[in-house]
């Protein structure tokens, strides 16, 4: 497979602009996502990689910034179709570790990768995961959001409860020193939830990829160093 370039560099490649006509049954907003495709610079290099979504080179930028994959590594992929992210995943481990996805939509298999096809927050699936890991996890990254409707708080909020299910999922599974990455989208994370991931977790930050388009308001919270607190 081609070695894979950081997301930044490809985000300075310039190519022509490709400009797609008007047709009779295509809607305009059709129209300009097609356009928006062919123009991405980040979509022909996924294809050109044999990478499932352009989203794979978010996961490289956010690990170049934080360096939390490598070889023999436990990570659990929270939304995970198509699979951009597994792959990643699976390709840093080295042939070692484990790597678990969970998804609502399907996602093709993917060598090195055990995925399920489920919604994350029906009552049995994180126990689902849980037995299908081999020990605590290093790495529970979401790449999860709400299906958007166009007005930026309400699809903030909706996100933030898949962003908040998963972080009790990070924190039952998750070894000491582990990471927990989530989509977030802008208006900021509330601070009584930033507050409590605090607790948790040894450095928290919001990092938006070069991968990200500069037109989404997606951004990514990234707690570092888990640690368990006891109850009193």
């Amino acid at each position: 497979m081609p070695q894979s370039r950081s997301a930044k560099i490809i985000g300075n490649k310039r190519n022509l602009t490709v400009h797609v006509k008007t047709a009779k049954y295509r809607k305009p907003s059709s129209t300009k996502w097609l356009e928006r495709q062919l123009n991405d610079p980040y979509v022909s290099e996924a294809k050109r990689l044999g990478f499932r979504s352009r989203a794979a080179f978010k996961l490289i930028q956010l690990d170049e910034k934080f360096k939390f994959l490598g070889r023999g590594k436990t990570i659990v992929d929270l939304g995970c179709s198509p699979g951009g992210w597994t792959q990643i995943a699976v390709k840093r481990n080295k042939g070692e570790g484990q790597v678990v996805g969970i998804d609502i939509l399907p996602t093709e298999p993917i060598l090195g990768a055990t995925l399920i096809e489920q919604d994350f927050t029906a009552p049995d699936a994180a126990d689902k995961l849980k037995q299908l890991l081999h020990g605590k996890a290093d790495v529970v990254m979401s790449d999860m959001a709400a299906n958007t409707i166009g007005h930026q708080q309400t699809d903030h909020l909706r996100t933030m409860v898949l962003v908040e299910t998963a972080y009790d999922f990070a924190k039952d599974v998750l070894k000491e020193g582990g990471i927990f990455i989530a989509k977030v989208f802008k208006g900021g994370t509330e601070s009584s939830f930033l507050n409590e991931i605090k607790k948790s977790f040894v450095k928290v930050s919001h990092f938006k990829p070069h991968a990200s388009r500069q037109t989404s308001p997606e951004e990514y919270l990234v707690a570092i160093g888990f640690r368990q607190i006891k109850e009193k």
